[in-house]
């Protein structure tokens, strides 16, 4: 039988979010316990929260928006690949390493998975350096996930990582808890909401093996 891992992160009043983005706030807008006849729920929270997608319109005005990027592209085959807790930053040098051709959607998997679940923000999170982003669209790669809440290094200043892939809309995939499946290929599917016209999208992503 397959197995499934959910490798999305859960959305929380108070979570974790990037510096300067929105807070996240769930609160009860109608209650059983007050009298209503259901719950129902006030949800405010920015486009980027937890696991979600980066379409070409989070720096390009005239990017595709996340409703718009193809299904194709948020689902089928994935390579996972791990990176040991000392490496700080993945380029060309260390993807040059590993096995990508043919693969169209690549996860990385690092150190920062263990950082998801902490409520401070970690500023040294591992990123994907520019090169590296130029790497992978030279070998085809439709889509990168990465395990915490931006690819960039953090306050870059340039942003080269985001436009190297998004000019070319490659999907950026971000906020994924990588922490339990093993490197190797899987099936993946990534949902973000149906938001017209927007940016981005929180998403559900699992893994199946």
């Amino acid at each position: 039988m397959s197995r499934i891992y959910d490798i999305s992160v859960p959305i929380r009043t108070g979570g974790l979010v990037y510096p300067g983005n929105p807070e996240i706030e769930i609160s009860l807008q109608q209650a059983v316990a007050k009298g209503a006849s259901a719950n129902v729920s006030t949800i405010r929270f920015g486009s980027h929260t937890g696991t979600h997608a980066d379409a070409s319109r989070h720096f390009f005005d005239d990017g595709q928006p996340v409703d718009r990027i193809p299904l194709e592209r948020l689902i089928g085959p994935a390579l996972l690949l791990d990176f040991a807790d000392d490496v700080m930053s993945i380029g060309e040098a260390e993807l040059r390493q590993r096995d990508i051709k043919g693969h169209p959607r690549i996860l990385l998997k690092t150190r920062n998975s263990a950082f998801l679940s902490r409520k401070e923000f970690v500023k040294d999170y591992t990123f994907l350096a520019p090169d590296g982003a130029k790497y992978l669209i030279d070998n085809g790669v439709e889509l990168v996930g990465v395990d915490y809440l931006s690819i960039e290094q953090f306050h870059s200043g340039h942003h080269r990582t985001h436009r190297t892939l998004l000019e070319q809309s490659v999907v950026i995939v971000e906020g994924l808890d990588l922490s339990v499946p093993a490197p190797g290929e899987y099936q993946f599917v990534c949902l973000p909401l149906r938001l017209e016209g927007c940016d981005g999208a929180p998403a559900r992503a699992v893994l199946i093996k």
